[in-house]
């Protein structure tokens, strides 16, 4: 993409800061077709006869601050001990204590964003990819509306040209190759931890295994432990359904980031539309994840004598499994995993003393990334998890990780499901075939300011 050297017309911070939500949520729309594209086939066949014009630095800012901007301090309003009713804690699964303009479960901030344009690829970095120290600085140029200031310190560049999945099925569905990532436009071990612990004390079980517990035999009340493991009380669940539960939590937080985009662009008079990019590896491959190849039989946890015939019918073939981002000998990306942990065991440590480390964890850093008066007395009173929920996390982690070889078990540490694409709508081929609503008023005067209007054509 061709940045803008100078700020856009269209982008004044105070003037789309004005645009009314009511009106954003009645014009959402998906809109595909922008300038320089070809839809090619059926009834709506249409050649733009405006050149690609790449979105400015400043519709950029905006567009990445709707996504995933850092907006301020958590709240954090849960009860951190049992109070006069048992079992009435588990404040304590709060992640983090610093907000993102979209909602995130426990404060994990899970979903990353990457930005694709002409010029190249960037990763949007999380609250947790900075130092607690930091984080003041960034809220307050939010609450500025320093937009472009907070972009350029929020972004990581690792690729000086757009990249691309191939453009054929299962990557790209046939509907989307004429729209989707082409010139001119934009891209985009908490729960374990809770339910070992008292308040929840669940049981897992495998059930690509014989329904048999989850490394965590020894944890079970049959068996003198605290986690429930009679099926008739409620608690019992299997690994599927709790990596299902996990992914689902997610899909809340990119929900929110497609919609507040969606919205975003309403507001700046650009357009666009949220696609398929799901495919288990090809995007992290295309974005240079660094890859672990992983054989089938041990990704499906396959016994001796399925892997002996997988083997003898070569048909154990290596399954691509993204496990952490680098670039210029720095990790940017890295999960609570092996390798980048020896092991599971020190994985999960390590995540305890990311909330609860002495003088720099979540809950133990004196108060300083909280929104709290006074943050020190406060964590003070915040329990650790015990350290029996510790240890069936441990159990139940190494389990997974040494049956099936990668955390989670059914994807690895990483996956895609979806992007939202940016771009300049072309106003004359929404006049060419729809009703005069399919445009908002600002979507049109943005239009007409850019470039000056020409006579479409059809398709050849």
């Amino acid at each position: 993409m061709q940045v803008a050297s100078s700020p856009s017309p269209h982008t004044d911070t105070q003037e789309f800061a004005r645009y009314p939500l009511l009106d954003a949520l009645i014009h959402r729309r998906s809109r595909r077709f922008a300038r320089g594209m070809r839809l090619d086939g059926g009834p709506l066949a249409y050649a733009s006869t405006r050149p690609p014009q790449p979105l400015s630095l400043e519709e950029e800012a905006a567009l990445a601050f709707a996504a995933c901007g850092i907006t301020g301090h958590a709240l954090g309003d849960l009860p951190y001990r049992s109070g006069s009713a048992p079992a009435t804690g588990g404040g304590n699964i709060m992640t983090n204590f610093v907000g993102r303009t979209v909602p995130s479960g426990d404060s994990i901030h899970s979903v990353i964003v990457f930005v694709i344009n002409d010029e190249g690829v960037w990763l949007l970095k999380r609250p947790q990819d900075y130092a607690r120290a930091e984080l003041g600085e960034l809220i307050a140029l939010a609450r500025e509306h320093k937009l472009v200031e907070l972009y350029l310190k929020n972004r990581v560049q690792i690729a000086d040209r757009r990249l691309d999945v191939p453009r054929d099925l299962p990557f790209v569905p046939p509907f989307n190759k004429w729209s989707s990532n082409v010139p001119g436009t934009t891209l985009y071990i908490n729960m374990l931890l809770a339910a070992f612990d008292d308040d929840f004390a669940s049981f897992v079980v495998d059930e690509r295994n014989r329904f048999q517990p989850a490394g965590i035999a020894r944890f079970a009340r049959s068996r003198g432990g605290h986690l429930y493991d009679d099926p008739k009380l409620g608690r019992v669940g299997t690994i599927g359904h709790t990596e299902s539960w996990i992914y689902e939590f997610t899909a809340l937080e990119q929900g929110a980031v497609l919609q507040n985009l969606a919205l975003m662009a309403e507001a700046l008079g650009l357009s666009g539309f949220a696609h398929f990019a799901a495919y288990p590896y090809i995007w992290m491959q295309t974005l240079g994840f660094r890859m672990e190849q992983i054989p089938l039989s041990r990704t499906i946890g396959a016994g001796p004598l399925t892997r002996q015939l997988l083997r003898v019918l070569k048909r154990d073939d290596p399954v691509p499994t993204a496990v952490s981002l680098d670039r210029h000998g720095q990790t940017l990306i890295k999960p609570f995993c092996p390798p980048a942990y020896p092991t599971m065991c020190d994985a999960v440590l390590a995540f305890v003393d990311y909330k609860f480390g002495p003088g720099r964890g979540t809950f133990r850093d004196n108060g300083s990334a909280t929104g709290w008066r006074d943050g020190s007395t406060i964590q003070a009173e915040v329990p650790l998890p015990r350290q029996k929920a510790i240890d069936a996390t441990i159990a139940y982690c190494e389990y997974v990780y040494r049956r099936y070889g990668r955390f989670p078990a059914s994807s690895g540490p990483f996956r895609t499901v979806l992007a939202y694409q940016a771009h300049h709508v072309d106003s004359d081929f929404y006049d060419r075939f729809y009703r005069p609503e399919a445009l908002n008023a600002t979507q049109r005067r943005h239009s007409a300011d850019d470039v000056a209007p020409t006579i479409g054509q059809p398709a050849a």
